[in-house]
């Protein structure tokens, strides 16, 4: 497992370079490469190479737009191709085809907040990033998550101004749009989003403006005529 980046928590912001290997049958750490750009509210995916992808987060000076790839095989990062836009509480989904889809996030914390609603997508093949279609409503803190079928399914986070949203939307790849789905019952930002062995989708947990949030629920398609819904759970 690697780690990479973060913040170390001093008063002196200090987003870190740092990288460190666990081997689970040992139960150690060790050091590995340092990141070129210290980076924190980043996302890191495992491409089909095996290399990882670096994209974005919270910089010295703000949002950032760098790239980087390790390599596990000499433990080093190298630079790739810089996203279209500066971003932090970001999203990144491996698609089916190799790709990786950047959504959403957040440049500034000015007042009032505005997150972003466009998305781009990252090729291996080339290390370059293109644009493709901007979500319904920008939003940070929200959830991607890779379904069955190939789509990518957006969940809630934080949207303009500041408020939580319970709004999700579905990512298309073969034609790069977005579409609105049904909507959870209640806002939530910072929750998990999970694909479970029958093909549901599992939402947990989060935050909204009242505090920590104890519910959950289900994502799924019932009879083919039937849309996509959210079931809410009850824990016992």
């Amino acid at each position: 497992m690697l780690v990479a980046g973060g913040y170390n928590g001093t008063l002196a912001v200090k987003n870190l370079r740092s990288c460190e290997l666990y081997w689970p049958s040992s139960q150690a750490w060790g050091a590995t490469g340092n990141l070129r750009t210290g980076r924190e509210n980043h996302t890191a995916t495992m491409l089909p190479n095996g290399n990882v992808l670096a994209a974005g987060g919270s910089g010295a000076n703000g949002a950032l737009k760098t790239a980087e790839l390790y390599n596990p095989a000499t433990r080093k990062w190298t630079a790739t191709g810089s996203l279209r836009t500066a971003r932090r509480y970001h999203t990144a989904t491996l698609l089916r085809d190799g790709r990786v889809l950047v959504v959403g996030g957040i440049q500034s914390f000015a007042i009032p907040l505005t997150p972003l609603k466009t998305s781009e997508i990252y090729d291996p093949a080339t290390g370059k990033w293109t644009a493709t279609g901007s979500l319904k409503a920008g939003r940070l803190g929200h959830t991607a998550t890779l379904l069955p079928n190939g789509r990518v399914l957006v969940t809630a986070g934080t949207g303009a101004g500041g408020a939580q949203i319970a709004t999700a939307e579905l990512y298309d790849p073969a034609t790069g749009k977005w579409t609105y789905t049904d909507s959870l019952d209640g806002e939530r930002a910072f929750h998990t989003a999970t694909v479970i062995s029958d093909g549901k989708v599992l939402v947990a947990a989060g935050e909204n403006q009242s505090g920590e949030l104890d519910c959950a629920y289900l994502y799924g398609v019932g009879a083919t005529f039937i849309p996509p819904i959210f079931e809410a759970l009850e824990f016992k």
